[in-house]
């Protein structure tokens, strides 16, 4: 029964959100257990282009260091954040989720050769946090019973307890801006004078991820009709 209860509430969570916490859960348990070594999963631009080794582009994404604080911190964030963006503003958009994933991995690739970053996960987080809380500006914050804030300046309070950890920030401020060019590109510019979409999900996505449309006139039994999800500390003013 209690297997039952876990396996139902797994399933609950949305695929691109399940898929990629497993993903990162099962590698650093292999790396734990001593199957793989982190020095088989870093970024290495020169294994990568001279030794074929193209994994590296995705399991540098995978590792977050050896279970411990760290670890567990953002398993939390990057659970907790990636769901939320996947029910709310990409509810329904699976494939503009995956394309937002694609994207923000690929400039971090990009910008992580020059900044020297073998691992690019917690970067990767830092982003979906920023893009969550630049669509959510109304939402108030709550960080370790401490400090209140409004939910856009998450990134910064994140970014200095990393600074009081003794972490270096290049990290965070990567995650922010491959997210600020993302939210600029997609929420920013089509809407100022001039501007026009220039991040478009490709037609395979679309056909891969998104399910087709429903019937307007269909009326589901009580039992099919989908529920809410409600997470979070976040309260919206006003509300």
């Amino acid at each position: 029964m209690a297997y039952q209860t876990i396996q139902q509430e797994y399933l609950q969570i949305p695929v691109v959100t399940r898929a990629y916490t497993t993903a990162c859960v099962l590698t650093t348990a292999a790396v734990q257990l001593e199957l793989i070594t982190p020095f088989q999963l870093y970024f290495n631009p020169d294994l990568i282009l001279r030794n074929y080794q193209v994994w590296r582009l995705i399991t540098n994404f995978l590792f977050f260091g050896p279970v411990g604080f760290n670890f567990l911190f953002n398993m939390i964030f990057l659970y907790r954040y990636c769901r939320m963006l996947e029910e709310g503003s990409f509810r329904g958009r699976t494939a503009d989720f995956v394309f937002m994933f694609l994207f923000g991995g690929l400039l971090m690739t990009i910008f992580g050769t020059f900044v020297n970053l073998v691992f690019l996960g917690q970067a990767f987080t830092i982003m979906l946090v920023y893009i969550w809380s630049r669509r959510n500006p109304s939402v108030r914050m709550n960080f370790f019973g401490l400090l209140n804030f409004q939910a856009p300046f998450l990134p910064w309070v994140l970014m200095g307890f990393s600074l009081l950890l003794g972490n270096s920030i290049i990290v965070d401020l990567l995650g922010i801006a491959v997210g600020h060019v993302y939210y600029f590109l997609e929420d920013v510019f089509p809407n100022q004078p001039g501007g026009g979409r220039w991040l478009r999900t490709p037609s395979i996505l679309k056909m891969l991820f998104d399910t087709p449309e429903e019937d307007a006139n269909y009326n589901p039994l009580p039992e099919d009709r989908p529920g809410g999800f409600a997470w979070g500390e976040g309260q919206r003013l006003g509300g």
